[in-house]
C-alpha cells in the first residue's frame, strides 16, 4: 500500500528506492528481537517469567533505540549508507530523514511481539490478527490522507505511515493482553513447574535467536549494497521494494508457523498433523505464486496497483519469476525452526542462517563482479541460500527428535520411548 502511494507521489523511482534502504535498514536494526515472539511464546509460563521478560524487552528497546539514532542523526550515516552501501547520492539523500522518522520502530515491535508472545501462549491468537488489523488500518489511513493532504515527500509519506501502524499497533496489544495478564499472569497466578526463569537463561535461550534474525535480515541491506553497485542501481534500488513486500505476503503463512509449532507440538501425534499442515502451506504459498506471477495478474499488480513505470515493472517481473520457490523454502525452514526451539535446540537454527548468509553474499558477489541484473542477481541468492539452509536443517532435526520421519508420516518406530 504505501509503495503504491508512493509510485503515485513526484519523484517515484528515487523516493521508492530511497524507502528500500529505509525498510531493510529499520527491519535490520529490529532483527534481534524479531524472534521475541517466540521467547515470549516459550518462555512466559507465570507471573515471574513474564515480568523478567518485560524487563528484558525493556533493555532491548532502549539498545535498539540508541543505534537507531547514531545511524539517523549522527555522522554514521554517511559511513554506512554512502561510503560502504555506496547508495547513490541523490537517493542517500532522502534516506536520511525516513530513518529519522524511524527512530522509534524497532522499540514499538518489541513491545508489540513480547505482547503476541503472551497472547500466543494463552490461546489468544485472534487477537494477534486483530492487531494487524489494527496496523494495516493506520498505516494505509495515514499513507492516503498524508498523500492528499501535505505536499510531503514519498518517503516522508511513506516512513510517517509505517511508524504510525507499528506504534497504534503496539497500543492495542498493550490494551488487549491486560485481561490475560490479570487473569493467567496475576500476583495470585500459581507458579510453573521447574526451576525459575533466570535472567542468564532467558538471555542465553534468546541470542541464539536474536543471532539468528540479525543474520536474517542482515540480508537485506546486503542486497541493497549489491544492488547498489549492479546496471542501473537506481531502477534496480526502485524494483527491489516491490519485490520483496510481494514476497513477504507470499511467506506470511511461514513467518508465523515457527510460533504454531512452539505452542502445539507436544510429541509425534502433534508432529504428524503439523507436518501435513506445514505441506497445505507449501503447497498453497507455490500455487499463490505461480498463479500471480505467472499470469496476466503480474501486469495488473505492477501497472495499476503499483503504478510501476514500464521499465521498473520488467525488472520486478524478472525477478519475481525467480523467487517463485522462495515461500515454499520458507515455510518448511519456519517448520524446523519451529521444531528445534520447541526443543531447545536453538543453535542449529543459528548455524543454518550462517548458512543462509555465506551462501547469499557468495551469490551476490559472483552476481556483481559477473554483472548480472541486480534484481535477478538477488532472487537467485535467496533460493539458493534459502535450498542451504534447508537442506542442513533437514539434517540436523534428526538429531533433536526422538523419531525419525518424513514430512507427512514416520518412516520407522520411535527411536526412544
Amino acid at each position: 500500500m504505501v509503495s503504491a502511494i508512493i509510485n503515485r507521489l513526484p519523484d517515484e523511482v528515487i523516493m521508492l528506492a530511497a524507502m528500500g534502504i529505509v525498510t531493510s535498514l529499520s527491519v535490520t536494526i529490529e532483527s534481534p528481537i524479531i524472534n521475541l515472539l517466540a521467547t515470549s511464546t516459550a518462555k512466559s509460563k507465570d507471573r515471574p517469567a513474564y515480568l523478567l521478560l518485560q524487563k528484558f524487552t525493556f533493555h532491548w528497546m532502549i539498545i535498539l533505540t540508541i543505534i537507531t539514532i547514531l545511524l539517523a542523526f549522527t555522522p554514521l550515516f554517511e559511513v554506512v549508507i554512502v561510503e560502504l552501501m555506496n547508495v547513490p547520492l541523490d537517493v542517500a539523500y532522502w534516506v536520511r530523514p525516513g530513518l529519522r522518522i524511524m527512530t522509534f520502530w524497532s522499540a514499538a515491535i518489541a513491545w508489540r511481539r513480547f505482547l503476541q508472545g503472551i497472547m500466543i501462549r494463552y490461546n489468544q491468537t485472534r487477537k494477534v490478527a486483530w492487531g494487524t488489523i489494527v496496523r494495516l488500518i493506520t498505516s494505509g489511513g495515514t499513507v492516503v490522507v498524508l498523500a492528499i493532504a501535505t505536499s510531503w515527500s514519498g518517503v516522508i509519506v511513506g516512513s510517517a505511515a509505517l511508524m504510525a501502524g507499528v506504534l497504534a499497533e503496539a497500543l492495542y496489544a498493550t490494551l488487549t493482553t491486560r485481561a490475560i495478564v490479570r487473569e493467567q499472569l496475576g500476583p495470585d497466578s500459581p507458579l510453573a513447574d521447574g526451576p525459575p526463569l533466570t535472567y542468564t537463561n532467558l538471555f542465553w535461550f534468546h541470542l541464539p535467536l536474536a543471532a539468528a534474525s540479525f543474520l536474517t535480515l542482515l540480508i537485506q541491506p546486503l542486497v541493497a549494497f549489491s544492488l547498489a553497485r549492479s546496471v542501473n542501481p537506481t531502477l534496480s534500488l526502485a524494483a527491489w521494494p516491490v519485490v520483496f513486500q510481494f514476497t513477504l505476503v507470499s511467506r506470511a503463512a511461514a513467518f508465523a508457523l515457527p510460533e504454531v509449532v512452539i505452542a502445539l507440538y507436544s510429541g509425534k501425534q502433534s508432529f504428524r498433523v503439523l507436518g501435513r499442515f506445514t505441506l497445505i502451506l507449501v503447497l498453497g504459498s507455490t500455487v499463490f505464486m505461480i498463479a500471480v506471477v505467472l499470469t496476466p495478474l503480474i501486469n495488473y499488480y505492477l501497472f495499476v496497483v503499483q503504478d510501476l513505470t514500464i521499465i521498473v515493472a520488467e525488472i520486478a517481473s524478472s525477478g519475481l519469476v525467480l523467487l517463485i520457490p522462495l515461500p515454499a523454502l520458507a515455510t518448511l525452514i519456519s517448520w524446523i525452526r519451529g521444531l528445534m526451539i520447541n526443543e531447545g535446540a536453538t543453535r542449529p537454527v543459528n548455524s543454518g542462517m550462517i548458512i543462509n548468509l555465506v551462501v547469499t553474499a557468495l551469490v551476490l558477489f559472483i552476481g556483481v563482479s559477473q554483472k548480472w541484473p541486480g534484481i535477478n542477481s538477488a532472487a537467485i541468492a535467496l533460493v539458493v541460500a534459502a535450498t542451504a539452509e534447508f537442506i542442513f536443517l533437514r539434517w540436523r532435526i534428526g538429531g533433536v527428535l526422538g523419531f525419525r520421519y518424513s514430512v507427512v508420516g514416520f518412516k520407522k518406530a520411535p527411536i526412544v520411548s
